[in-house]
């Protein structure tokens, strides 16, 4: 897959020392994988969850939301959005 934007990873990192190497695990793996559908997406990140048109992915033992938005077709994912658990739970982001 070809993930949009490793920037943001880097700047949600920045902003959370604890993060980096979480995300940066979740990168190499996303990066490496030839996701088909949802499905094939939990069979390697089992808590993934589909919220309208996004696919959300716990990180840090559930501390952060990751928020993507993956086509499938063109193998792309689109970060949009790192979130503390407590920022996600707001649901502002939804909009």
């Amino acid at each position: 897959m070809h993930v949009i934007s490793r920037k943001r990873l880097l700047e949600a990192a920045k902003r959370h020392s604890d993060l980096s190497a979480p995300l940066d695990v979740w990168y190499r793996v996303a990066k490496k994988a030839e996701w088909n559908s949802l499905d094939e997406v939990r069979r390697t990140f089992p808590s993934a969850d589909a919220v309208g048109k996004y696919t959300v992915f716990n990180i840090k033992g559930n501390s952060y939301r990751l928020i993507v938005e993956i086509n499938y077709r063109s193998r792309r994912v689109f970060i949009r959005q790192v979130l503390s658990h407590a920022e996600y739970e707001k649901e502002g982001w939804k909009q």
